[in-house]
């Protein structure tokens, strides 16, 4: 008799348990593919600034800022400019800059060379910067465009503000309009007081200069106090955004960075871009 070969038990193999992915996990997951196009995004957008890094050797040297942070403000520092070929660039010192060597800012060699500078000749209603005519002169030798700017106080009366410029600067053929700096919101006073102020101080410079001055201030200050009573006048706008990487067409200059380091200053400086060439920046003053 033929024997049947025992019965053998197939076990069903278990069906796998899939995986959930938690809220938690997908957030995780969403955020990391977020860093990582926002990293992209900004190499792409400084590409031409990081090549330049990486070749980039100085021994200048900016004692308020620490290796890395002068790294990151050469690298926007030279990738704004890059993207201004064809504008002009400039600096703004006062006192605060210490004594200037003049003979090192000609720049005519220079990849992003210095053609003017704005200069702070007073404050206040009886302040003189201690380094002006030092600097006034200096600009003139070194044959930078030069212009003369006040720095607004805003308790103070503004009619002697006006007369202790005048006083001051004497303005020649081929210098730019005065500057009037305002960028401190007042405590003793109204910010419709402060207006008042303000327009009697350029009403009253225009007259004696025969040239409209410029309004140099903050961005946001400018917007949010200013825009509406002085829209007429050309603009000279701070902005240190890291990402505004392109002047406005309403500003006449965009002081873009003031941790620049350039030859013959010691410490950081602030650098501008004029909105055009330069025949025209030649063409602004008297």
């Amino acid at each position: 008799m033929k024997r049947l070969p025992p019965k053998t038990t197939v076990r069903k193999a278990k069906p796998k348990k899939s995986k959930k992915v938690t809220s938690g996990q997908l957030l995780k997951y969403s955020s990391l593919i977020l860093l990582v196009a926002f990293l992209a995004a900004a190499i792409y957008q400084y590409r031409h600034g990081i090549l330049y890094y990486l070749g980039f050797k100085t021994n200048k040297r900016v004692e308020s800022l620490t290796k890395e942070e002068r790294r990151i403000q050469d690298l926007r520092i030279y990738e704004i400019l890059a993207r201004h070929k064809g504008k002009v660039y400039g600096i703004d010192v006062s006192h605060y800059q210490g004594r200037i060597m003049w003979d090192s800012l000609k720049q005519s060699k220079a990849e992003f060379p210095m053609q003017f500078v704005f200069i702070r000749a007073t404050a206040g209603s009886d302040v003189g910067d201690t380094e002006y005519e030092r600097n006034w002169a200096g600009a003139k030798a070194s044959g930078l465009i030069r212009g003369a700017y006040h720095y607004y106080r805003p308790d103070e009366n503004s009619v002697k503000q006006a007369e202790n410029f005048i006083k001051t600067v004497k303005l020649s053929k081929g210098d730019l309009p005065p500057v009037l700096d305002i960028e401190k919101i007042p405590a003793g006073q109204s910010m419709d007081s402060l207006k008042s102020g303000l327009k009697r101080w350029l009403t009253k410079v225009e007259k004696h200069y025969g040239v409209k001055p410029v309004l140099y201030s903050g961005e946001s200050f400018y917007t949010d106090f200013l825009k509406e009573e002085f829209e007429g006048y050309n603009l000279w706008i701070a902005n240190y955004n890291f990402f505004e990487d392109e002047i406005h067409k309403e500003w006449l200059f965009w002081q873009f960075t003031d941790k620049a380091s350039i030859s013959g200053i010691e410490g950081p400086v602030d650098v501008n871009i004029y909105n055009g060439n330069i025949g025209a920046l030649r063409n602004m003053g008297k």
